[in-house]
């Protein structure tokens, strides 16, 4: 049926305004779309690059190469060596432990590893790379790496690891390296450190002790960065780029490593420290504590046995007593109450002091190591017979602030700035010290007993090392252990005149002289027989325990007789050539009895091993020590070039 005109014109009008309805509505639409992706390829392009650069981009920090360590012959004391290492990216692993455990089905990977690794990717961004195992054998790098799509977030990977050739020999001085500790960056010396590295790189090593610590901003140098690219299944594809870092400084420090390596084999047994100083520019040439322990153990972990049995020896090897032990000087430091007693003029060379074996001091005796006395000594004669009550009245006469001053000026009671852990200060008490720590006054007891090194006073092996060097030289030697930082050449120590009586340093040279060569003189036995390399020294002996009146009375107790802890320390301190003075040398022997016994036998054979640049000739020796020597210089270089063996090995 055929529709009417006016119903097809009704019709094509409502057809009409729908269509240009849906036309506008439509291009309305696709203007919106147009402005929108104008906007976004234009106006935020950047922005979208930069995301989707981050999905498929990980910038990752490059640990910076460690500088190397050296003595002054240019031998390595500290290296970096290539360690293989397996790490895991949490981000890109999936499911954690799914994927550790079929790494743990490849290889073999001990539990508390896997523990310790999960532990520390719940600390760590998820992007930072955790290690799970250090040094692994190559075949299970090349299991890894063959097994890598199977394995998402886990690579092998090569990094650096610290190795100590030297071992047990430098420990104390060189130090070591271990990761960073949540106490190193709240509480111990990084925490004021902002260098990424230290908390973004899991496991990051630092020093720890010594060297290592004490220049651990010159020795770590700076990262680098490289952007890889990762697929979906966090496999690394390719590496767009990388900013390189800076390797640290190389350090040179003024160790001998051949008379460190016969130091430390001449102290084998005993509970003792060593220090040799170069008198032209105070370079510590050797500086030792024994015994020691081998540092490397600390960078690969060390175990709860190995901690236990270094943590509860008494013989305490862990301690750097030649820097952070403080003990009584005994008698090596008459020569400062001597010195201090000429400057002020209170004596002169030729007077003489009664010593009948005691003096009664304000209703206390106090006794001379000899019990029947010396008779009438004078300065000379008391250094070299050692005797104690010279000393008690000359002490009583100069007063306890000039002693101090004269001990501070000779290097005692005062911090000298080596980069080592915990350098002690030691004492050098006055009459103000007291006050101000133990709120007491002087009193002239604390004289006496300071006159002849004990009491309050106290010195560090090292200081009493500097003591006999500005004795032996009249300059203010200060002692230096680096030597150059990246070649540049650190400042010397060879110091400035102390400003001191020529005539008096001279008496107490030619008295310190005596002791070691005349036959009255208490070191005579370990004399130098040399003309050119003759010694000037002086032995102690610290007292640790007190003697009473009843066993003074029935007789002192020997040192042989006491148990170890109760022995008294031994001292020796000299400077040689005495002519031309090149070497200074200090001593202790932990509970070794008397120092001219124990310290200075140890203090000539490492003196003569600095004098010749090696093992020198048996007629350097007494002749009745020719034939020991010769046996102990044998028995030495055996077990020397043992333990050189024993260090290729395990490197």
């Amino acid at each position: 049926m055929k529709r009417p005109a006016k119903d097809l014109e009704r019709a094509s009008r409502v057809v009409t305004r729908r269509g240009l309805v849906l036309g506008g509505l439509q291009l309305g639409v696709m203007g919106v779309l147009g402005w929108r992706m104008q906007s976004m390829q234009v106006e935020q392009a950047e922005q979208f690059r930069l995301l989707a650069e981050e999905n498929r981009v990980n910038l990752r920090l490059i640990p910076p190469e460690r500088g190397l360590i050296f003595d002054r012959n240019g031998v390595k004391l500290a290296e970096n060596s290539q360690n293989y290492r397996i790490v895991i990216i949490r981000e890109d692993a999936g499911d954690v432990d799914e994927t550790l455990a079929r790494l743990a089905r490849l290889i073999h990977v001990p539990p508390e590893a896997i523990e310790t690794a999960k532990e520390e990717m719940a600390r760590r961004s998820p992007f930072a790379p955790v290690p799970i195992m250090e040094r692994v054998p190559w075949e299970d790098v090349a299991r890894v790496t063959v097994n890598t799509p199977s394995l998402p977030g886990i690579i092998a990977e090569v990094g650096l690891s610290r190795l100590y050739p030297q071992r047990e020999e430098l420990a104390h001085v060189v130090g070591y390296v271990g990761p960073v500790s949540d106490y190193d960056l709240t509480r111990g010396y990084l925490a004021t450190d902002t260098d990424p590295v230290l908390r973004e790189i899991p496991r990051f090593q630092v020093g720890k002790t010594g060297v290592e610590a004490k220049m651990e901003h010159d020795l770590r140098g700076s990262a680098g960065t490289k952007r890889i690219e990762v697929n979906a299944a966090g496999r690394v594809m390719r590496e767009l780029g990388r900013v390189p870092g800076t390797a640290g400084s190389d350090v040179q420090l003024t160790i001998d490593s051949g008379l460190q390596s016969y130091l430390h084999a001449r102290l084998e047994g005993e509970s003792a420290s060593v220090v040799v100083i170069d008198l032209e520019d105070g370079d510590v040439r050797a500086i030792g504590s024994a015994p020691s322990f081998d540092p490397n153990l600390f960078v690969r972990g060390i175990s709860v046995a190995d901690w236990r049995a270094l943590n509860e020896n008494k013989y305490r090897p862990l301690a750097a007593k030649a820097v952070q032990d403080a003990y009584p000087p005994g008698s090596c430091f008459k020569m400062i109450t001597a010195l201090a007693a000429l400057e002020a003029g209170e004596i002169d060379s030729q007077e003489t002091v009664w010593c009948p074996g005691h003096l009664d001091v304000s209703g206390t005796r106090f006794h001379c190591w000899r019990r029947g006395g010396h008779g009438n000594i004078n300065l000379h004669e008391s250094l070299k017979q050692s005797c104690d009550v010279y000393y008690y009245d000359v002490g009583q006469r100069v007063g306890i602030d000039k002693i101090a001053e004269m001990a501070r000026k000779l290097g005692l009671g005062v911090n000298h700035d080596l980069p080592l852990s915990a350098v002690t200060e030691g004492i050098a008490p006055d009459k103000a010290w007291k006050r101000t720590t133990r709120g007491e006054d002087w009193r002239i007891g604390d004289t006496v007993n300071a006159s002849i090194g004990q009491g309050y006073v106290l010195a560090s092996p090292l200081q009493l090392a500097v003591m006999a060097a500005r004795l032996g030289t009249g300059r203010a030697v200060t002692p230096r252990l680096v030597r150059t930082v990246d070649g540049v050449p650190q400042p010397s120590g060879g110091g400035e005149s102390l400003g001191l009586n020529e005539n008096n340093l001279r008496r107490i040279r030619e008295s310190m002289f005596d002791v070691s060569n005349h036959r009255r003189g208490t070191a005579w036995r370990s004399r130098i027989e040399a003309e050119e390399m003759l010694m000037a020294g002086k032995t102690g002996t610290s007292q640790v325990r007190r003697i009473t009146a009843e066993e003074r009375a029935r007789g002192v107790t020997s040192n042989a007789d006491l148990p170890w802890e109760r022995r008294d320390h031994g001292l020796f301190v000299a400077f040689a050539p005495y002519d031309n003075p090149k070497y200074a040398i200090s001593v202790v022997v932990e509970h070794g009895g008397g120092g001219s016994t124990a310290a200075a036998p140890i203090a000539r054979d490492v003196m003569l091993q600095a004098l010749y640049g090696g093992t020198p000739p048996l007629e350097a020796y007494p002749s009745a020590d020719r034939g020991r020597i010769d046996e102990l210089q044998q028995q030495i270089q055996d077990r020397a070039q043992q333990r050189a063996s024993e260090g290729r090995d395990r490197a």
